[in-house]
């Protein structure tokens, strides 16, 4: 583990942790508890997450939230807990309570057009292959092609997207190994100012997450939790530590543990 915000104690944070009355660990998916898979379907969590995870959320004693770009019902048989934590899904979009009650953001008519248009476009171009499509919007992923694969299928949706995807409410975002066209304003940061709002300034709050999506959580979190930046290398980030995965991401989650619960 590597402090990264040098006026971060982490010895402070966990003693915090061990007295606090509440808590929640927010964490994304894939890249932070599942390592990346071209075949997304097989994107299934490190060895001992699943263990680890199911005892906090056994325990009650802290607030487990899963934040991902990835469809609700695609995260629940994936992450495969007996008693299933609150899940966010399609960055926001989609919420999943611990009581498995289902919630999903109602979108604008011109925002429902732009993606029956995006649906229709990607059919025409071939693209249906690599393509996902969520609530949220369509998830375009280059992650197994050559540069210059990726490159060209990156050129065809931006030469598309870009000058018109504003009138429709939506935006280009380009994550770890794809583009995504999705709605404006629904980020994994509006969902970490949600979490703020509910747990009050008392709570002990911590964010782990890889990606460039992810800086959104990083900034919203910034001077009311940790932030913890899962990656095999350092890149520049709004996170205050970095932790490599597995082993380093399992050590974390075990010190939680022993702290939280």
């Amino acid at each position: 583990m590597e402090i990264i915000n040098p006026q971060f104690n982490l010895e402070s944070f966990f003693y915090n942790l061990g007295s606090a009355k509440k808590r929640a660990l927010m964490l994304d998916y894939d890249g932070t508890l599942a390592p990346f898979r071209v075949e997304r379907e097989k994107a299934v969590p490190y060895p001992g997450v699943r263990e680890i995870l199911t005892r906090l959320v056994s325990a009650s004693r802290t607030r487990v939230v899963i934040i991902s770009g990835r469809r609700v019902r695609d995260l629940v048989p994936f992450i495969g807990l007996d008693v299933s934590p609150e899940i966010w899904g399609s960055h926001g979009l989609e919420r999943l309570t611990s009581d498995n009650e289902y919630k999903l953001a109602e979108l604008t008519e011109a925002t429902k057009q732009g993606l029956a248009e995006a649906d229709n476009w990607l059919e025409e171009q071939g693209l249906a292959g690599v393509s996902e499509r969520k609530p949220s919007g369509i998830a375009f992923h280059w992650r197994g092609m050559s540069p210059d694969e990726a490159n060209e299928l990156k050129e065809r949706i931006e030469k598309k997207w870009f000058p018109t995807a504003g009138k429709f409410g939506l935006i280009l975002h380009e994550f770890n190994g794809g583009l995504e066209l999705r709605v404006v304003g629904i980020t994994k940061g509006k969902v970490v100012e949600n979490i703020i709002k509910e747990m009050g300034v008392d709570a002990v709050l911590t964010y782990l997450g890889d990606d460039l999506t992810d800086e959104d959580a990083f900034n919203a979190l910034r001077g009311c939790g940790l932030s913890v930046l899962v990656r095999d290398s350092r890149r520049e980030t709004a996170a205050d530590l970095w932790v490599k995965p597995p082993q380093e991401l399992l050590q974390f989650l075990e010190k939680w543990i022993e702290y939280g619960g």
